[in-house]
């Protein structure tokens, strides 16, 4: 501009560029295909649901009850998923208790405590690689540990194949999973958070029980839930360690004894439905799988819920 100096033609230039109105064909046509991505994938969910939905529908409405809590039979109009639940129920309640606990301290060593070694940074890598590891890997793992030289703990007169046995392996499978997604949690936390807590005179364990936690709990919550609705999912490791696939006698109790028992769960019963060629079995299995999705639908909306209250409280 002609009779404007620099100083005062820069900010004015800079104020045109951001406000321009100059039509970017780049940036709308990226827009474009991750809006159609988006799309694609919504649709074929919602596709895939409405398909298992509409094919479960029947046996969901004629008998909810007996199909929730019956036994597995080899006829179709009989047939329940009340073992496969107990088998998913207790292999969840090991996850929680062994992976979840171990994944997090693990996190929180890595991330607050352990030097930026060679060592460290050895161990970080291999976490990672071990999260992409296949699960029939680890449910030869299971199958080695658990079930052969572990047998007479998990289970003896089930030759170690019981719940006990996958409930630890499918813990150990997700294992990385909780400890890669608490770090990045973690690792997100200001590090002014750190600084004003030490400022004040708190000890590290302070600071992390205080503050570094608290601001980390809904990313630590999210990854944990992530983690669990893939254990609930899997069905490899569960045949590798010994999951009942036809009929099972007795395996219905909720108590501690029955740990040590045969036992099946939910991705062996669809598993073991889908394969059936009598007429019936395909509305059981969409039925089954139905059931399978509330239950992971259920837990990650108590996450959602969990992790909106940790954070109204941060």
């Amino acid at each position: 501009m002609i009779g404007t100096t620099p100083a005062t033609y820069a900010p004015e230039a800079v104020r045109k560029r951001l406000q321009g109105k100059r039509f970017d064909a780049k940036g709308f046509a990226f827009s474009a295909c991750l809006l159609a991505a988006l799309l694609i994938t919504v649709t074929l969910l919602a596709v895939l649901l409405y398909d298992v939905i509409n094919g479960g529908w029947s046996v969901l409405t004629s008998r909810p009850i007996e199909f929730l809590t019956g036994s597995l039979s080899s006829a179709a109009a009989d047939a329940g998923i009340g073992q496969g639940l107990r088998g998913t129920f207790f292999i969840a309640v090991f996850v929680i208790l062994v992976a979840f606990p171990i994944g997090i301290g693990a996190a929180i060593y890595l991330e607050e405590y352990a030097p930026s070694t060679r060592l460290t940074r050895l161990i970080d890598v291999n976490i990672r690689n071990l999260a992409g590891v296949p699960s029939v890997v680890y449910g030869l793992l299971g199958f080695a540990i658990f079930v052969k030289a572990l047998g007479s703990f998990t289970g003896p007169d089930a030759n170690g194949r019981t719940v006990i046995s996958a409930g630890l392996t499918l813990a150990i499978l997700v294992l990385p999973i909780v400890i890669i997604t608490s770090a990045e949690a973690i690792r997100a936390v200001p590090d002014s958070l750190r600084e004003a807590g030490f400022g004040v005179g708190a000890t590290r364990w302070e600071v992390i029980r205080s503050h570094v936690l608290p601001y980390a709990g809904p990313g630590i919550l999210t990854g944990t839930v992530l983690a669990l609705a893939r254990a609930l999912g899997e069905a490899a490791p569960l045949i590798l360690v010994g999951a009942t696939t036809g009929f099972l006698s007795g395996g219905d109790s909720y108590n501690l004894a029955s740990l040590q028992g045969r036992f099946t769960a939910m991705p062996m019963v669809i598993y073991n439905w889908t394969g059936r060629p009598q007429p019936g079995f395909e509305t059981a299995t969409a039925a089954a799988i139905v059931v399978l999705l509330a239950v992971v639908l259920v837990a990650n909306a108590t996450a959602i819920l969990l992790r909106n209250r940790y954070e109204k409280r941060r």
